[in-house]
């Protein structure tokens, strides 16, 4: 045979095992794919699909099939799976790993063998078989002992034996089923479920599902030109690991991450069921008699143990079932995945994603036909267009004496932007690379990218003392109430001779508030002060706060030169400084 005719051969056996090729591939954040298969089944025909068995649980779950042309599918089969405990157990012998020969022969005890030694065939009877451990004056030894048809009883070591042979064919058997099963449990991956069809013409089938899938990923790059608007260019890198080639099919990649779980539907579940007998069916105990005592047979006082046991179990409350509610997204659904929004970007690549809204997730559908091998990955484009975006520089961290090279964008692209990396480029120069977290339409982010050293900043602490700010007496306790001013000042020495602007993230702090400076904006964590940088100087941002706390005294625990200090407070009302001198 040729290795051409061969290798049309090994084509055909591929093709067969897939009658439905791969028509749509949507893959997701939380590790699952949608995969759409569809072909023409002829007329009493079924199909096959090959799944991994890891794979089939996906597939009980979410497998839907749709016919076209007025025929009817009849039903679905697949490739059952038995435990592999439940398999072994059947087999009255078990082989561990790594278990001696000694331990397998000794659950062989009665059966038949033919041991060979040397030149000798010694045909009897398994009595049992062990190891006995080495030291370091003997090696480990394995014997068999044999009651011989001669009738002798003779032990063996097995190291001398050159061959073991059962004479019965269905120990023999037992062997080569055992050691199959094992084999099987490793070789056979694939499960295969067929679609059947008894339809007098044939029509087209489609099948779709969900399984495992890698996660797609995002990977993106800033490009800063002198004025002009950046660019932002994005690229999805998927894998395929399905072990076929997916050709011509349609891609959409989902940003989002709907709930998704496994249910154990493949292998088969046994209920642990009770043992009931009848009373009639149990054996009658003999009853021992003890002998009197004297003439009058004494009284024994009754009980009642299980009156109180009974209600100290009778108040015990029922166990309640338990509730679980779980949200699942199986899938999209291979017709709602098959158009996209209009495609917006002035992308000079082969292929732009179209994309569209999806509830709270988000689709990106590649706009011409995919093709990607199996167990290779490819990177696809998805977004090239303008974006609404400016350098900035940022300070975050105050044990830090430079701030970061940043960009704020502001999304634009009328897309929800997955999150992934972002490599910059400025003047056609790489700049440094920036995370960013997927970003919704109209919303703005900062990135940093690079350390600026042009730029140094330093800050100085200033407070000032405590002042009483008001006093509330109820039921004998003195509430005061007092605050203190604190002041950070952010010194900045720009350098370079050009201008720049600066923003200075300032942590929000429980129970101060700010007193001079305005925030251009807040996160739930800092304020964010915009400053202007003029060129080659030194700019001084000072950000004032108050902090308000209180603190409760009896009013029998008062002394005189507290109250004293109260009196002289500037702020107290007429009203309260009257009460205090009547204390």
């Amino acid at each position: 045979m040729s290795l051409r005719a061969a290798s049309a051969i090994l084509l055909c056996l591929n093709l067969s095992a897939a009658e439905l090729p791969v028509r749509q591939v949507v893959l997701y954040k939380h590790g699952i794919g949608f995969f759409e298969r569809s072909g023409v089944l002829g007329a009493g025909e079924s199909a096959r699909l090959d799944f991994k068995a890891e794979e089939m649980n996906d597939v009980l779950k979410s497998l839907t099939v749709e016919e076209k042309g007025g025929g009817k599918v009849n039903g679905l089969r697949y490739d059952s799976s038995i435990p592999l405990d439940q398999k072994l157990a059947e087999f009255p012998i078990a082989i561990a790993d790594g278990q001696p020969l000694t331990a397998v022969l000794d659950q062989l005890k009665g059966a038949k063998v033919e041991i060979s030694l040397g030149g000798e065939k010694l045909l009897g009877t398994i009595v049992g078989a062990r190891t006995i451990p080495g030291d370091k004056d003997r090696h480990e030894q394995q014997q068999v002992s044999l009651l011989l048809d001669s009738g002798d009883l003779r032990t063996l070591e097995l190291a001398a034996t050159s061959s073991i042979h059962f004479p019965d064919p269905k120990v023999q058997l037992q062997f080569r089923d055992y050691l199959a099963t094992l084999a099987g449990a490793r070789s056979k991956d694939k499960r295969s479920l067929y679609i059947d069809s008894t339809d007098a013409k044939s029509r087209e089938v489609s099948a779709s599902y969900i399984i495992p899938a890698p996660v797609w990923k995002s990977s993106y790059r800033l490009i800063f030109d002198a004025g002009a608007q950046p660019i932002l260019e994005g690229w999805a890198i998927v894998d395929n690991t399905t072990g076929e080639d997916w050709t011509n099919v349609r891609m959409s990649l989902i940003s989002g991450k709907p709930i998704s779980f496994i249910s154990a539907l493949y292998e088969p579940k046994y209920i642990q069921r009770l043992t009931a007998d009848l009373a009639e069916d149990k054996a009658i105990a003999p009853t021992v008699y003890g002998g009197t005592i004297g003439g009058v047979a004494g009284g024994v006082p009754g009980g009642t143990g299980g009156g109180v046991l009974g209600g100290i179990l009778g108040g015990l409350p029922s166990a309640a079932p338990p509730q679980a509610a779980a949200k699942t997204y199986n899938d999209i659904g291979a017709r709602a995945l098959r158009t996209g929004g209009n495609a917006t970007s002035s992308s000079t690549f082969a292929t732009t994603a179209q994309t569209r809204e999806l509830g709270d997730l988000f689709e990106y559908t590649i706009a011409t036909p995919v093709n990607v091998k199996k167990n290779e990955s490819a990177m696809l484009p998805f977004l090239q267009q303008k974006i609404t975006g400016r350098r900035l520089l940022i300070y975050s961290d105050a044990s830090m004496q430079n701030p970061f090279n940043a960009a704020e964008l502001t999304n634009s692209t009328g897309k929800t932007l997955d999150g992934g990396p972002i490599t910059v480029f400025d003047a056609g120069t790489y700049a440094g690379e920036a995370l960013v977290e997927t970003v919704k339409g109209s919303d703005k982010r900062l990135i940093n990218y690079a350390v600026d050293l042009g730029t140094r900043i330093t800050t100085a602490f200033d407070s000032t003392a405590d002042a009483v700010r008001e006093l509330h007496g109820t039921h004998g306790i003195v509430t005061t109430s007092y605050s203190s001013h604190q002041t950070r000042t952010y010194t900045i020495h720009n350098v370079d001779a050009k201008a720049k602007t600066l923003i200075i993230e300032h942590p929000i702090r429980p129970e101060f508030h700010l007193l001079s400076a305005k925030p251009a904006e807040s996160t739930a964590k800092a304020y964010r002060f915009e400053v202007k940088l003029a060129p080659s100087s030194e700019t001084k941002y000072a950000v004032e706060e108050e902090h308000f706390y209180s603190r409760g005294t009896s009013i029998s625990n008062l002394k005189n030169d507290q109250i004293v200090i109260y009196l002289e407070n500037k702020n107290l009302t007429d009203a309260g400084r009257r009460s205090l001198q009547q204390i």
